[in-house]
């Protein structure tokens, strides 16, 4: 199962990751898409780590369509998260330091599924998500998404 552990400056022992995630909102642009995690149950933000020879928003609509059988356009970006004080450690024992780039992105065409990277999927509302076991900071991403205005740097 793979672990986020926190703790001061905790970052340091990780290797240095770029990542990226995706806001799609529903028609009203209340509800959010969430995918449930199969490695611990948390519910997130579809999205993964960005493969060399990529661009970001390429990064980010391949990882969509891998989790969830949609194909997006990332439309434009969120923000950029890293926490230096955060550490994620897998399974195989690799630790890992996320910087992640927050898109938004519009649904093209394909139809919702599931992976084997996912177990769940749905559209939520911020009220929805107090109650779910959500992972890392993807619930301050969709605050930051809903509020609009210019890219959040945290």
């Amino acid at each position: 199962m793979t672990q986020i552990l926190y703790g001061t400056r905790l970052g340091k022992e990780g290797e240095l990751r770029l990542g990226c995630s995706a806001v799609i909102f529903d028609d009203s642009r209340q509800k959010v898409l969430l995918t449930q995690r199969s490695d611990n149950g948390h519910w997130c933000l579809p999205g993964g780590h960005m493969e060399s020879g990529e661009s970001a928003a390429e990064a980010c609509e391949r990882e969509v369509f891998e989790e969830t059988g949609l194909k997006v356009r990332a439309t434009r970006l969120l923000g950029v998260y890293s926490n230096p004080d955060q550490l994620v450690v897998y399974k195989d024992g690799n630790k890992a330091f996320f910087v992640v780039l927050n898109f938004e992105a519009e649904v093209m065409e394909g139809n919702l599924g599931l992976s084997d990277e996912t177990t769940d999927f749905g559209w939520f509302t911020l009220t929805d998500m107090e109650t779910m076991p959500m992972h890392a900071n993807h619930k301050h991403r969709v605050e930051d998404a809903m509020r609009g205005g210019d890219a959040v740097m945290k």
